[in-house]
C-alpha cells in the first residue's frame, strides 16, 4: 500500500488538539462511530485513530453511499467486516434510514455494555458515542440527522466544526462532535490526492491543476462513461491543456478573446466532484490498495 510514495501533508493544530481532548474524554464514552466517505473507503479512514480512542466498541458508518461507485466500495465493506468492523453504509439524504440503522446497531452494543454494569452492580445510564473522522466526511450531517434538526454547522470545506461539543439526540442518546481530523503525513500520493479530490484538505494544499488532473484520469480510466457525459472526454490528450480547454470551450470558461479561463475550469471539476453531481464514483481502487 505505499505506492508513488509522497510527504504531503495539511495537519493543522486544531487537529492534535481535537486528539488530546478525545483521550481526555475517552471515559465518558461508551461508542465510538468513526465517520468514512464512501467514495474514498481507504483514504479516508483515519489512520491514527487507535492510539487515542483505545478499546472502544466502534461503528464504522459509510457515508454518502448513494454517489459511490457501489460495486467497488461493496469490496470495501467486505474488507472492513473481515478485519471485524462492524459497517454500516447509509445516505446522508434518507433520514429514517440513518436513524433506523444507527438506533438497531446502537441498541446491540449498548446491551452488552449494560449487562456488565448490572454484573458490577452498576444501573443503566445513558449511552453516549464519539463521533469522529476526516473533515468533511458528513459527521456534522449526520448528527443534524440523528437529531431531526440543525445541531451543528454544516459545510463542504474542511474546517466547519472546530470544539468538542455534546448533543442530545434523545433520551437515551449522547454524541460527542469532535473536528475532523487527518494524521501527520500522507505517505501514499493517491491517498492525498483522493482527499483533495474530495475536499477533505484544503485545496490550496496541493496545485489545483494537478488535483484536477488527477480527477480526469480516475474517471476517463474507470468512469469513461460518466467523463464522456459531463465533459465530451473518453481520454485525457497528451497535453493535458488541450483538454482543459475542450472542458472550457464546452462549458463556456472563455474572458475576452475567446481564451480560455482556466481557474474557471478547474473550480468547475472540483465543484461537481464536492457538491456530488457525478455520482456513482470510488476513486479508492481495492484490487490496487487492499486486494
Amino acid at each position: 500500500m505505499n505506492e508513488n510514495k509522497t510527504n504531503i501533508n495539511w495537519y493543522p493544530g486544531h487537529m492534535a488538539k481535537t486528539k488530546r481532548l478525545i483521550k481526555e474524554n475517552l471515559n465518558l464514552i461508551d461508542i465510538v462511530f468513526e465517520v468514512i466517505d464512501a467514495r474514498m473507503p481507504y483514504s479516508s479512514k483515519i489512520r491514527d485513530i487507535d492510539n487515542y480512542i483505545g478499546d472502544k466498541p466502534r461503528v464504522i458508518i459509510m457515508t454518502k453511499i448513494d454517489l459511490c461507485d457501489l460495486n467497488e466500495t461493496k469490496k470495501w465493506i467486505s474488507y472492513y467486516e473481515n478485519k471485524g468492523y462492524k459497517v454500516l453504509p447509509i445516505s446522508l439524504i434518507d433520514n429514517q434510514n440513518i436513524i433506523n440503522k444507527i438506533t438497531n446497531i446502537t441498541k446491540d452494543i449498548v446491551k452488552e455494555i449494560n449487562d456488565k454494569r448490572k454484573l458490577k452492580g452498576m444501573k443503566e445510564r445513558k449511552t453516549r458515542g464519539l463521533v469522529v473522522g476526516i473533515p468533511n466526511a458528513g459527521k456534522s450531517t449526520l448528527i443534524n440527522r440523528l437529531a431531526g434538526k440543525k445541531k451543528v454547522n454544516v459545510g463542504n470545506k474542511p474546517g466547519i466544526t472546530k470544539n468538542l461539543d455534546w448533543i442530545r439526540i434523545n433520551d437515551s442518546l449522547e454524541l460527542l462532535d469532535s473536528p475532523g481530523i487527518l494524521w501527520p503525513k500522507f505517505e501514499e500520493r493517491s491517498v492525498a490526492f483522493n482527499l483533495a479530490s474530495l475536499t477533505a484538505i484544503k485545496e490550496e494544499v496541493l496545485p489545483i491543476e494537478e488535483v484536477v488532473t488527477y480527477i480526469l484520469e480516475m474517471l476517463t480510466t474507470y468512469y469513461k462513461e460518466e467523463a464522456l457525459k459531463k465533459y465530451g472526454i473518453d481520454k485525457l490528450d497528451e497535453d493535458i491543456i488541450e483538454t482543459f480547454e475542450k472542458i472550457g470551450k464546452k462549458r463556456g470558461c472563455l474572458i475576452k478573446g475567446g481564451e480560455i479561463d482556466y481557474e474557471k475550469v478547474y473550480n468547475i471539476i472540483l465543484n461537481d466532484i464536492k457538491n456530488g453531481s457525478i455520482k456513482g464514483i470510488t476513486f479508492d481502487r481495492y484490487d490496487l490498495l487492499g486486494g
